[in-house]
């Protein structure tokens, strides 16, 4: 039986541990805090509280942590995956972070004889518990191909789209388009509703023709009743948003539309949001309307 070490219990990686589980591995969690471990234990999991420990007897090491500092120090550290792993252990980072240390942890990781792969995912906490999510892998062909039966058991959509860093690349832009829709489709409902549309009708129509895109459909139904349970939090989405003009910034790139989204989620957690759903961005619509719901 295969062993995987999982790193990060979180919303996201809660569930991807426990499809795992299911799919048949032994699944080892580890997380800051003991309530997520104790879940993956009661699915079927077991539990440690020490990376070192998770990790030492893994075949493979599932990262999925907050930022790079998060990533860097749990792989690089002397706690860490590549002083306390098997050489040649597969380390598939699913966590979003700047692609330049994605790049700089798989150059590491190579070196001291692991294969690395960097998985960033999409789809939010539904496609994490309906094991649906989208993943944009980085990484050298055959370690991609090691990795591919573990995130077929997590994810629908699996692409390997180029060399060690890469997936982190094409997270990034998938989060400036999210972002951007997001703030649209909020505009779009704060507009409908001064008209006094019936926005359930409006959305249902929207949904079905060239406006059509999965926040409509994942997320219009909870902004129009004001939920933000966070399934993805501004604060991670701020996170994103500056990898993301950071990049751009250094290729050269001109992101107009993306930089003013990046100060209006900066704004939003500002003002004490974070802990939201990113689909709050509707709050700063009516506020900069003057149409506040509270």
């Amino acid at each position: 039986m295969t062993t995987i070490a999982f790193i990060g219990l979180g919303i996201m990686g809660g569930p991807m541990a426990a499809h795992l589980v299911d799919a048949g591995y032994d699944v080892v969690g580890c997380n800051l805090s003991r309530p997520a471990v104790d879940r993956l234990v009661e699915h079927g999991g077991r539990g440690t509280n020490s990376v070192a420990e998770a990790v030492a007897e893994a075949d493979v090491v599932i990262t999925m942590v907050p930022d790079s500092p998060d990533v860097e120090g749990v792989a690089l550290g002397a706690d860490g995956i590549f002083a306390n792993a098997k050489p040649g252990t597969l380390y598939i980072d699913c966590s979003s972070i700047r692609p330049d240390v994605s790049r700089r942890v798989a150059d590491e990781g190579t070196a001291r004889g692991f294969r690395v792969v960097d998985a960033p995912v999409s789809g939010g906490e539904i496609g994490a518990v309906e094991a649906t999510l989208s993943i944009m892998v980085g990484g050298e062909p055959d370690d991609v191909a090691l990795a591919m039966p573990i995130l077929e058991k997590v994810g629908r959509t699996i692409v390997h789209v180029g060399p060690p860093g890469a997936g982190q690349t094409v997270k990034a832009a998938n989060q400036l388009i999210v972002a951007g829709t997001i703030e649209l489709v909020a505009e779009a409902i704060v507009f409908l509703e001064a008209y006094g549309v019936d926005t359930e009708a409006a959305v249902r129509v929207l949904a079905g023709g060239l406006a059509g895109n999965a926040i409509l459909d994942r997320k219009a139904a909870n902004m129009l009743k004001r939920e933000f349970t966070p399934g993805f939090r501004i604060d991670l989405h701020h996170k994103d948003m500056g990898i993301v003009t950071s990049a751009a910034r250094e290729a050269g790139v001109a992101i107009p539309l993306g930089a003013h989204v990046a100060q209006l989620v900066a704004s939003l957690r500002a003002q004490g949001h974070g802990a939201l759903d990113h689909s709050a961005l509707l709050l700063q619509v009516e506020q900069l309307s003057g149409r506040n719901s509270s």
